[in-house]
């Protein structure tokens, strides 16, 4: 972890490179430029030690000294010559827990296959023992639609995972290598898999409070025929905008919202916001001033939680029915450096698809749309799992998937056309 006096007296140490950084008022009085560059501070001696009027110090400067009371100590022993500040400058080094890292990456494949068979494994199909040919499973199927997207394999190469897994017991049959293309393909699946994400989150309920929301592009392998036509430009892949809240310790995807790529953010935030509240404590929401409205930061606070969302250049604090947003527009112009602070965990949703597509790549294979959001679908559920891992091994507790009662129910009622034939 970054020592945090170290980081607090490089901060210091930035303020004092700013031209006019530290304005002296008097001997006993200065002001501070923020670190954001947005506003000052006073720091003034009140004949015991240096005070500071900025949200930090009020908070903890009985603990220890805000960064601005730093800064100015720092004033006082070197003058205005501050030419080889730079030079001191600390580094922000983040250190890696390379034991649990290790041993998250040695386990994840042998602990993949178990995790996944216990969140399918109660997906029963209701017409199993009926007359006829024998029929996949649903839980097989999805069990080998999230297998095969894990190890971006092809259907066909990824034959032998589907025989070491009934092998295993963990299918009742090994399918057809082109039985789970058919899979992808049936709509029906798609509710499905977006409560098989939300319920892959939910072992992580107790450490999450905090989340991002943002939306990121993954590329098809099927190219649009538009721009070529209308604008005479080459062939232009295809695109999904995908859109997720993501818890900003753990990095996992309490919920997603798939679109074409021309889904505005905005419009998604609400669903995002209200399915994440059905396992989660909100405590803070952070997003771009792509979500900046007045019914994103009410619903926010409809749902116990704080949105962090930087207004627009345009923007207003008049209410239009909402003294939420007005409160928020003068807290957001006031406490800035306190506000960023907030928002600075927004940067976590970029992490998330980073990692999304280093790991599982970002390019989608499938060839029609509705297979392409179910392959997506998929990515994310085998993401959820490789993080429940981590965390398993980083705090050693048991990850127990919740009941799929409520999961069966639907399945159970589903028309038989969702299962592919052996």
């Amino acid at each position: 972890m970054v020592n945090s006096e170290k980081l607090k007296l490089q901060k210091a140490k930035k303020i004092l490179l700013r031209e006019n950084g530290i304005k002296e008022l008097d001997p006993f009085q200065y002001l501070v430029q923020s670190q954001t560059g947005f506003g000052s501070y006073q720091v003034k001696w009140n004949g015991k030690r240096w005070i500071c009027n900025c949200p930090d110090f009020v908070k903890n400067g009985h603990i220890q000294p805000c960064k601005h009371v730093v800064a100015v100590e720092l004033y006082h022993k070197i003058g205005n010559k501050n030419d080889n500040i730079e030079k001191e400058i600390i580094p922000v080094i983040y250190s890696q827990e390379w034991s649990m890292y290790n041993s998250a990456q040695v386990q994840e494949f042998e602990l993949f296959d178990q995790f996944l068979y216990q969140l399918v494994s109660q997906i029963d199909d209701p017409n199993s023992n009926g007359p006829g040919r024998p029929s996949l499973k649903l839980s097989d199927q999805l069990f080998c639609c999230i297998l095969k997207v894990y190890s971006q394999l092809s259907c066909r190469r990824a034959k032998h995972l589907y025989q070491e897994a009934f092998l295993r017991q963990q299918i009742t049959h090994n399918p057809r290598f082109n039985a789970i293309s058919t899979t992808l393909n049936k709509p029906e699946i798609t509710i499905i898999l977006h409560k098989l994400v939300r319920l892959s989150a939910q072992p992580l309920a107790g450490i999450e409070a905090d989340f991002a929301v943002d939306s990121s592009g993954f590329r098809c392998s099927t190219f649009g025929e538009y721009c070529s036509y209308a604008h005479g430009t080459s062939r232009i892949h295809n695109w999904l905008k995908v859109h997720i809240c993501t818890g900003v310790y753990t990095n996992i995807i309490s919920d997603v919202v798939i679109t074409d790529e021309h889904g505005a953010d905005s419009l998604q935030f609400k669903k995002l916001i209200k399915n994440t509240a059905q396992n989660f404590s909100i405590h803070e929401i952070s997003a771009d001033a792509a979500y900046s409205s007045r019914k994103n930061i009410e619903i926010v606070n409809k749902y116990g939680g704080t949105a962090y969302i930087p207004f627009k250049s345009n923007a207003t604090g008049t209410t239009e029915g909402s003294l939420l947003w007005k409160r928020a527009f003068h807290y957001f112009q006031l406490h800035k450096d306190e506000f960023l602070e907030h928002y600075h965990k927004r940067s976590n949703a970029e992490s998330t698809f980073s990692a999304i597509k280093k790991k599982f790549g970002e390019t989608l294979k499938s060839k029609n749309r509705t297979a392409q959001i179910n392959e997506m679908l998929c990515k994310i559920i085998a993401y959820n799992i490789t993080v429940v891992i981590r965390e398993m091994i980083e705090f050693g507790f048991d990850t127990k998937f919740l009941s799929l009662d409520s999961l069966q129910k639907e399945v159970i009622q589903k028309p038989s056309n969702e299962y592919v034939s052996l």
